[in-house]
């Protein structure tokens, strides 16, 4: 075939692929995904956003095209407004998560994504890209709103379910741990995006052997953060998934923030990704760096403005929105006055108290005995008295000092015990 006629058909292909028809209203057990994810999966477990991802990063049996997952499309009178959607993450290699959610994703007409094959023991790397692999196969079918795309997943479902929220805010409106919780990401503009856009709904049992790290430390750390948190905990009810009607109450209130959402995308483009379309790495860097030059213009958010132009700096280092950001923080760093470092050191204080508080708590009261996680609580109890210590010593005659000396007594005497 010619070179031209070669590009004729490529892009005749790629026209066919564009416009074909969405998958019919219903629920498929077996759906296969057309192609490897546009989804930046390489931020997700390294601190860079990768053009060309190492080889250790690249699992060498792993083909895109060879995954599948469930997906229930429920009916909808517009299928070009874009869609709600639950992002499901299994334990196990098999989904697990349909016949709870069905309910709440046949009346409130929720797309529902049971990923397959991304259970607790495949490879960190290899399981984000099998979940983005299924979510961006679906939004190249169906447009989903980022306002009201949750992530869920049950145990260490769960915890992969609040990682993706918390890298990748952008697509997402909250998430629905179960029997879990999750890590945070450790750059400062992520921790405000966090607490400006998501909602997090977490669910345990009366009698789940995760449920301290979920009422004790997840929940109360992740609200006192600033993140709109509500822990629900389920009677009669042990490690596993909770009943419908708790998972539909759970939804309804993560969808009361959604028009919080939707004017803080109004306000801040970059903080909502478009429902179907994905950014080159150069657009996206370039979108968030507006975003830090914005608030750098204003006196009252230049700490914020100059931690999300550190993270355009981070993110993408090698693209020209990236140079210019690492430039931008060098002129910052060259100013005499430097009114933003009383509000770095302040958001440092919030997050060593949001933690030492949390836990110290889930080493006291959280891990009980027999628990799996028992043999780790020296571990967590001098963590909390670490923390503690540094505020301590930052302010020996406060109040906050006051209840940091008896909880660190109370650690103190928890080790003396193992």
């Amino acid at each position: 075939m010619r070179p031209l006629v070669l590009a004729v058909f490529f892009a005749f292909a790629t026209a066919l692929v564009a416009s074909a028809a969405p998958p019919p209203p219903g629920y498929s057990g077996k759906v296969s995904v057309s192609a490897p994810t546009r989804l930046d999966w390489t931020f997700l477990v390294s601190n860079q956003s990768l053009a060309d991802p190492p080889a250790t990063m690249l699992a060498k049996d792993y083909d895109s095209t060879k995954q599948t997952y469930e997906l229930f499309v429920p009916m909808r009178k517009d299928a070009k407004k874009p869609a709600p959607a639950i992002v499901f993450i299994s334990a196990g290699d098999e989904p697990a998560g349909w016949k709870a959610f069905e309910s709440v994703c046949k009346d409130k007409g929720f797309v529902f994504i049971g990923v397959r094959g991304a259970g607790n023991g495949v490879d960190g790397p290899k399981r984000v890209r099998i979940i983005l692999d299924c979510l961006d196969d679906v939004r190249k079918q169906i447009p989903l709103d980022p306002d009201r795309t949750y992530t869920s997943g049950i145990s260490g479902g769960g915890r992969i379910a609040c990682v993706l929220a918390f890298a990748l805010p952008e697509y997402f409106g909250g998430m629905i741990p179960l029997c879990a919780g999750g890590d945070m990401r450790d750059e400062q503009w992520l921790r405000f995006r966090a607490a400006d856009r998501l909602s997090a709904a977490l669910i345990t049992g009366e009698t789940d052997f995760n449920r301290g790290e979920v009422e004790r430390w997840k929940g109360p750390m992740w609200k006192e953060l600033g993140i709109r948190t509500k822990v629900w905990t389920q009677s009669k009810m042990g490690h596993t998934i909770p009943p419908a009607a708790t998972l539909t109450e759970a939804v309804a209130w993560l969808d009361e923030a959604a028009d919080t959402r939707a004017s803080l995308a109004k306000k801040f483009p970059a903080s909502r990704a478009a429902s179907d379309a994905v950014p080159s790495r150069v657009d996206a860097a370039k979108a968030l760096l507006k975003e830090g030059q914005d608030l750098l213009a204003v006196p009252t958010m230049q700490y914020r403005g100059l931690m999300t132009v550190k993270g355009v700096s981070e993110r993408w280092p090698d693209t020209d929105p990236g140079k210019g950001a690492r430039k931008l923080l060098l002129s910052y760093e060259e100013k005499k006055e430097k009114p933003w470092e009383a509000e770095d050191i302040a958001e440092l204080r919030k997050q060593f108290i949001a933690e030492a508080k949390s836990v110290g708590d889930y080493a006291l009261n959280g891990i009980p005995a027999g628990s799996p996680y028992e043999k780790e609580k020296p571990g967590f109890a001098k963590r909390a008295i670490e923390l503690w210590g540094a505020l301590i010593g930052d302010s020996p005659n406060s109040e906050l000092a006051k209840e940091g000396k008896k909880r660190v007594a109370e650690l103190e005497a928890l080790l003396k015990k193992k």
